[in-house]
């Protein structure tokens, strides 16, 4: 790298359908998403990609994609997609890349734009909420780490992995604990710079052995973290402005305006039934 690299984080941009109606999405998603691309087309220097990490939609639908690419148009930058638990991966292929074949395989790829490697995960998991890396992923992951060796590296992946050293009773928010500690141990010495992810809907950041994981609130709603409590969610969105350079990564985030108005409650029981009746069924 000889100079420095700038790029756009969203996530959870929770897009839906103009018209139809959702008692899941809180907040007006798409007017939110046109706005915070209307203030990145006005960044100076001109960003070199963007990343959206997941929860693009709030259904998943072919329909709520078919929007979301409408309004993703008016950007001219680069734009690196991960799908999240909110997304289906044949919503996404089907929505945004026009696929029609092999419509359940997770979506891992990975480019080099400006000198950045990035490499992106799918952690999403079919009828979870929690986040999941497929031993295919690891395989490849392996094998994606190994090339482009002097280049810096930025992973992007929906869910955060688990930071602590034991399994969390709350881990519907993260990649599950074994899969985490995996995902340590393959990126132990490389080149990684920072991981991006989205998921818990509020901005963050952890130094995770040894590698920077930054979270961000996305595009829906906020978490209000001073409740421990219950899961209560409040009017709020912001956007992070990264920068790459020889001496590692910065981001800056971007709130906009709120009133932090209630939008919804969810009692942690709830989720973390709703999350271990997932893990059964889908062990079956």
């Amino acid at each position: 790298m000889s100079r420095e690299t700038t790029f756009i984080h969203l996530t959870d941009l929770h897009v839906g359908v103009p018209d139809v109606a959702d008692p899941h999405l809180f907040t007006d998603t798409a007017a939110t998403l046109s706005t915070i691309l209307e203030m990145v087309a006005t960044i100076d220097p001109k960003p070199s990609f963007l990343v959206a990490s997941g929860d693009l939609t709030n259904k998943g639908d072919v329909p709520s994609f078919h929007h979301l690419k409408r309004i993703m148009t008016g950007i001219d930058l680069p734009v690196i997609y991960a799908l999240g638990n909110h997304d289906t991966r044949s919503g996404f292929y089907q929505g945004m890349l026009d696929r029609n074949d092999a419509l359940e395989a997770p979506y891992f790829h990975d480019q080099v734009i400006d000198g950045i490697h990035v490499i992106t995960l799918d952690s999403s998991t079919p009828g979870q909420i929690g986040g999941t890396i497929e031993p295919e992923q690891f395989a490849w992951l392996e094998q994606a780490l190994d090339t482009h060796a002097e280049l810096p590296k930025l992973i992007v992946s929906h869910h955060p992995p688990a930071l602590g050293e034991e399994p969390d009773l709350a881990h519907w928010r993260s990649i599950v604990f074994p899969d985490s500690q995996r995902l340590a141990q393959v990126l132990k010495g490389r080149n990684v710079i920072g991981i991006l992810s989205g998921h818990i809907h509020h901005d963050r950041v952890s130094l995770w052995h040894g590698v920077p994981v930054v979270v961000g609130t996305g595009q829906h709603a906020a978490t209000d973290i001073l409740q421990t409590d219950v899961l209560r969610m409040v009017r709020g969105a912001s956007f992070g402005i990264g920068t790459i350079r020889r001496s590692g990564l910065t981001v800056a985030f971007v709130p906009l305006p709120s009133d932090r108005a209630e939008l919804n409650r969810y009692p942690l029981e709830m989720l973390r039934q709703r999350n271990a009746m997932a893990e059964i069924a889908a062990a079956e």
